[in-house]
């Protein structure tokens, strides 16, 4: 069903999680290891994000108590050591039951428009709404490099800028501590290189999504630095380097910490 046919669609009421919910949540290998401490911040974001945003159901979505936690905890993850307000200018999530197809116009070389649609899991837009299907939140944060939650709100942190969609490049609003020549001097080879293995046909084990733009480099390789660091780790080793200092988070140690296993 057309994404624009049934954003603005009457949606239902929301089920709110409950405590089984949110430990069902916690338990996936996503959140392996936190301490005591960080469970309960990323709980916190979980119930702060869900009051500030609107969460509407389209196209007979009905989503459980825990798709709705599993969704808030997940966005929340990214954002554990750094706040909400990374979030800020933007209201709504939309959830669909399913794969939505996005239509849009795109004008080639030649000046010529071509009407477009897409097959999506997810979608975030500059300054309007995230789109997530439900489906695939089933098969995401299982330890496998997957999470559609946390792709979409990469997205959303890369439009943190301001800039609008001519903004979202892979290059999120940097720390004070950080400079946008180390970021350019581990992600710009890195992408190349990915993008070279992908047109050549050769196995990769990071998604060749991440093959798309550097937009879709940074979204992608967020989720395999939170959901399977040693893949990314091993293939870009400066990538992770950025972005463990961007999220301010190392999840290579929080899974292999003898003293949380």
């Amino acid at each position: 069903m057309s994404l624009l046919r049934t954003l603005f669609a009457k949606s239902q009421p929301l089920p709110m999680p409950a405590a089984a919910d949110w430990e069902r949540v916690l338990s996936l290998p996503l959140f392996a290891g936190f301490s005591d401490a960080d469970y309960r911040r990323l709980q916190t974001l979980a119930l702060q994000l869900l009051a500030d945003k609107t969460f509407t159901p389209v196209a007979d979505a009905q989503p459980s108590g825990a798709d709705i936690a599993g969704i808030a905890t997940r966005a929340a993850l990214p954002i554990l050591k750094l706040g909400v307000s990374w979030y800020h200018g933007w209201n709504e999530v939309v959830l669909y039951p399913a794969q939505f197809i996005h239509e849009a116009e795109e004008m080639d070389e030649h000046g010529i428009v071509h009407a477009l649609r897409h097959v999506r899991s997810g979608e975030a837009w500059a300054g309007g709404p995230l789109i997530l299907s439900l489906d695939d939140l089933q098969g995401s944060g299982r330890g496998e490099g997957y999470d559609v939650v946390i792709h979409e709100f990469a997205h959303k942190l890369d439009m943190a800028n301001g800039k609008g969609s001519a903004g979202v490049n892979g290059l999120p609003p940097l720390h004070g501590d950080m400079r946008v020549a180390d970021w350019a001097a581990a992600f710009n080879p890195a992408y190349q290189d990915f993008r070279r293995r992908v047109d050549a046909g050769e196995a990769t084990e990071i998604d060749p999504y991440a093959a798309e733009s550097p937009a879709e480099f940074f979204a992608v390789l967020t989720e395999y630095f939170f959901d399977l660091p040693e893949a990314l780790i091993e293939a870009y080793p400066a990538v992770y380097e950025q972005l463990r200092r961007f999220y301010r988070q190392d999840p290579m140690e929080r899974f292999h910490d003898p003293a949380t296993s």
